[in-house]
């Protein structure tokens, strides 16, 4: 970990968090725990284990789903697009919201997949499409989400870093994130789907109070019509309007958000679980209806931290704004992850701020669980078990679930620490995510409504969609080094690679090359890209003997 001056550490130190606030944090985890044991007795197999026996009602599918889908990683990122967009980040929480309603009203996708009565989405890949999809749709599906939740430590361990005041490199932040890594799976190895669902139910309704509390607080101190002002003083109508070129979407972005609200609440495996586990197709549709409004408030909220964060860092600049905002065009001396948690320390009282720390790690608790839970049985259920011709028992299959949920959250601890990308978290979240969920898309919806998608299609659309990996910036650091190099054999070929869009020539080295392909151009890239190889696909390489989903055949 880069060393952090004098100057900022002591900045860092000036929290209100004390020791009351430590024995809050430490005490709510061990809730979690308790709920582990307590559900172990209801185990009994693969069912119960990934899907609490598909016995899930409407509000407790909606806590839980909230739950989940409220992390302290979304908390994190998205506060950090308010600090970064204003109020012009608003609309990726008008998109998410409307495209979720939109899929709670008509039932698109989930309805049908939960009339199938399949655990996981590779285990509908394989009745649709056949054994070979299945795996290979298991392996992508596990590797894009274990990538995808690398970073949640690091970005766990900034946020503690910033509201308690720790020094981040004495090495007690790494302690305590294996401490609760450590938590997490013991209690999700014990109780299952059970212990997620019921332990997502109690993070609920912290989650809610401390959210509640803590915008009602930032409220008061800043003053609604202050913060409106100082957000167009700071950033001119960029900060209102997101079409507007400066405030960094535009229309390309804004579809991409667009895509990335479907995606999130009909494609993503830890939000279509919620689906699977409801106890009716009826109740799915009613549960992502009012889902709606928790997505859309899910962004809202650490929106409106990130801005408040940003109008109070402004206010003082002399302290703050020296490391959060860019000086005289010098880059800021601290990431601005660690804006809104230094903004919380200074602007909770005791005791709340302790509670809202507690909401915040449990937001972390809500997503990790699920995601260990979700990935482990893709691989258990839709890769293992397939190879091995379906002959593992309901005994073993959970034992194997098990011991890939240490394994996975092993790998994660140690991704988390020693990642060397440099893209931001939401940029990072949204490639890895759209490894899978590009492909996933067109073979779900046209495996689901068109009867000529064939397994050919399925599987193109499937490695189409690992295009994204081209979004992460380690991939376009390497694929710079590679056209530089090229470049240098060929002068055709350097002024061919200049001709592409995101690819540029550096002003100080002549021939070295750089690409910069943002999020939103790399996940609508793809996702055009599967779906031409799906229907494609379909369309040249038939099934000889079509197969229907179960839902297909009942029309």
């Amino acid at each position: 970990m880069e060393t952090i001056d004098q100057a900022t550490l002591e900045v860092l130190s000036r929290t209100n968090f004390g020791t009351i606030d430590w024995v809050i944090v430490v005490c709510y985890p061990m809730i979690s725990l308790a709920i582990g044991l307590l559900v172990r007795k209801y185990i009994s197999n693969m069912k119960d284990f990934v899907t609490a026996g598909q016995g899930l009602g409407t509000c407790l599918g909606i806590a839980t789903l909230t739950g989940t889908e409220l992390g302290l990683i979304t908390v994190m990122y998205s506060a950090q697009k308010g600090f970064t967009g204003g109020f012009a980040a608003f609309h990726i929480a008008l998109a998410a919201g409307i495209v979720t309603l939109f899929v709670g009203v008509t039932g698109f996708m989930i309805y049908r997949l939960r009339s199938m009565g399949v655990l996981t989405i590779p285990s509908f890949y394989r009745e649709r499409f056949g054994r070979k999809t299945q795996i290979l749709g298991g392996i992508m599906m596990a590797t894009a989400g274990i990538l995808n939740m690398g970073l949640f430590l690091k970005v766990s361990a900034m946020f503690l870093v910033g509201i308690t005041g720790m020094d981040p490199t004495s090495g007690a932040l790494e302690i305590m994130m294996g401490f609760l890594i450590a938590l997490v799976i013991l209690y999700t190895c014990l109780g299952g789907m059970v212990s997620v669902v019921l332990s997502d139910y109690v993070q609920f309704v912290v989650l809610s109070f401390a959210m509640v509390l803590t915008t009602l607080l930032a409220a008061a101190k800043m003053g609604w019509g202050d913060i409106f002002t100082a957000v167009y003083e700071i950033k001119g109508a960029a900060g209102l309007d997101p079409t507007v070129a400066e405030s960094g979407f535009g229309v390309e972005y804004t579809l991409w958000m667009c895509c990335v609200g479907l995606i999130s609440c009909a494609v993503w495996p830890t939000s279509v679980a919620r689906a699977l586990a409801a106890d009716s197709p009826k109740t799915v549709k009613r549960l992502f209806t009012w889902a709606s409004l928790s997505y859309t408030i899910r962004f809202l909220i650490p929106y409106f931290w990130g801005i408040c964060a940003l109008v109070f860092i402004s206010s003082h600049n002399d302290e703050l704004g020296r490391l959060f905002l860019s000086q005289d065009g010098a880059p800021p001396a601290l990431d601005n992850l660690y804006a809104v948690p230094v903004f919380l320390g200074r602007l909770l009282p005791p005791i709340v701020i302790g509670i809202m720390t507690a909401g915040m790690i449990a937001a972390f608790m809500s997503t990790q669980d699920s995601y260990l839970l979700c990935w482990s049985s893709v691989l258990t259920e839709d890769v293992v078990a397939p190879i091995c011709g379906d002959r593992l028992s309901p005994s073993v299959k959970v034992l194997l679930t098990r011991s890939f949920i240490v394994l996975i959250g092993a790998y994660v601890f140690w991704w988390g620490i020693f990642y060397p990308g440099s893209e931001d978290i939401w940029d990072y979240m949204a490639v890895t995510g759209a490894i899978y969920a590009a492909g996933a898309l067109a073979v779900m919806s046209c495996g689901l409504y068109w009867k000529r998608a064939s397994s050919t299609g399925a599987v193109l659309a499937l490695l189409a969609g690992s295009s994204a990996v081209f979004g992460l910036s380690p991939v376009q650091a390497g694929l710079a080094l590679l056209m530089t190099n090229l470049g240098r054999l060929s002068p055709g070929l350097q002024e061919f690679f200049l001709r592409l869009p995101g690819i540029t020539e550096s002003v100080v080295d002549s021939g070295v090359l750089s690409v910069e392909i943002s999020s939103a151009r790399v996940g609508l890239f793809g996702i055009g890209a599967t779906f031409t190889a799906m229907v494609v696909g379909s369309l040249l390489f038939p099934d000889r003997q079509p197969r229907l989903s179960r839902t297909e055949k009942s029309e």
